[in-house]
């Protein structure tokens, strides 16, 4: 690995101010924020100049091999979506083509400033593999399905997904375990997970109240909301990532705040899908830690997360009527800082201060729109896009060089993602 300086840059820093900066890149890690001294020995100097230097962004949920379903099955409603068309075409996929569809969704966040993902799928030792190569940090978990015929196999999975792969290519895998949905998994068997949870010392990533209709039928079959049954099944107890949580009460909130839940808002998905919109606001008033994610492309339909905060900045001005409700520089937080606690990363990535991993997104600010720059958050928020992005370090390594991918072949990830696009769906 090299020595990095990153040199007169617009610095996000950990205090939530911008000002201009200098960074020096030891090996993985951030050496030093603010003035670097000139004798500081730099094996590559990165001129910063006109540029703003944030975290790298942190997609707190997503389904990643699903870009291979973008745009296959739009305009639905979410059961009749999941059941009818994503489900039937899930059942042909193969280990190879998760790998594709994996390399595809990386290269996508990674070209547009993301370094960290939290995903959710099967054939997780290929996710995993795409990983590895591609040099980006992720947070995976095997999907399972307790009313599926590959219950038990999806648990005998995820113990050797957590064996094989946590804290593996160098540091830059997580795992955790990864029950569907309360809807998915009933009681007994997320008692289960809960003990294999416990054993491995296992977080679980879980699909929450994403929908009324799911609260109402449990609500009916069990007499408490999904949040008060996974509290009645522990499942609370051992580290919980909380997908979605649209349809959440005030009691809710509460039990989540004791259990420490941290969210995952995907408010791209859930507007798509019209499951309704979060309500975040409350979240972070009463003290959770929310964070963004895109979900999976089949129901975003990109994996963009500067689209993700300008949503999230906008929607919950408009349905709460409060221009007030989630500032500019909250949504950048959540997409960062508070996105890296969310995936229990908060003591590695998301804050660029010495000693944390060197997870870095440098963003072009030579275009109209980012101009005249009276406040440079605001311009990420409302104004940026991905085509930004510049560069993108991970782990002190450039993944994304002056918009150029260094250790992925777009070329090819392309022309297999739309041959095996094509023949999941080609029965359609």
């Amino acid at each position: 690995m090299a020595n990095i300086l990153l040199k007169n840059g617009e610095v996000f820093g950990a205090d939530g101010n911008i000002r201009q900066a200098d960074i020096a890149i030891v090996d993985t890690l951030i050496d030093k924020v603010g003035s670097v001294p000139s004798d500081w020995q730099a094996d590559r100097v990165i001129d910063c100049t006109n540029k703003l230097i944030t975290p790298g962004f942190v997609n707190t949920h997503t389904h990643a091999a699903m870009t291979l379903f973008r745009s296959y099955a739009d305009d639905m409603a979410l059961m009749d979506w999941l059941q009818n068309k994503i489900w039937p075409a899930e059942e042909r996929l193969t280990a190879e083509d998760v790998y594709w569809g994996t390399q595809l969704a990386i290269a996508e966040m990674i070209k547009s400033g993301t370094t960290t993902f939290a995903d959710m799928y099967s054939f997780m030792d290929q996710v995993a593999m795409a990983v590895e190569q591609s040099g980006i940090r992720a947070v995976l978990c095997r999907g399972m399905i307790g009313i599926g015929p590959n219950a038990e196999l999806a648990l005998a999975e995820s113990k050797t997904l957590f064996t094989e792969w946590h804290n593996k290519a160098e540091g830059r895998i997580t795992v955790m375990l990864g029950p569907h949905a309360p809807y998915t998994c009933p009681p007994d068997y997320l008692k289960t997970v809960c003990q294999l949870a416990e054993k491995l010392e296992a977080e679980i990533h879980i699909h929450l109240s994403e929908t009324a209709g799911e609260v109402t039928d449990c609500v009916k079959q069990y007499g408490k909301s999904p949040i008060a049954l996974m509290n009645e099944v522990g499942l609370l107890d051992h580290g919980v990532l909380a997908a979605h949580c649209v349809h959440v009460s005030p009691e809710d909130i509460i039990i989540m705040k004791e259990k420490g839940v941290r969210v995952a808002h995907n408010p791209g998905s859930n507007m798509k899908l019209a499951s309704g919109v979060a309500p975040v606001p409350a979240m972070l008033e009463a003290g959770l830690v929310v964070g963004l994610g895109t979900d999976g492309a089949s129901s975003n339909n990109n994996l963009d997360m500067l689209e993700e905060m300008r949503l999230a900045a906008l929607l919950h001005k408009v349905n709460t009527l409060d221009p007030l409700a989630l500032p500019a520089k909250e949504a950048l937080k959540m997409a960062t800082s508070a996105g890296a606690a969310t995936v229990g990363l908060d003591k590695v990535t998301g804050t660029l201060v010495p000693g944390f991993q060197a997870d870095i997104t440098i963003v072009s600010m030579e275009a109209p729109h980012w101009y005249p720059r009276h406040n440079c958050a605001s311009l990420l928020t409302y104004a940026a896009n991905a085509a930004d992005v510049e560069t993108v370090l991970v782990a002190g390594k450039v993944l994304l060089d002056n918009r150029r991918l260094t250790t992925i072949d777009e070329e090819k990830v392309y022309h297999e993602a739309q041959r095996r696009g094509g023949k999941l769906c080609e029965n359609e």
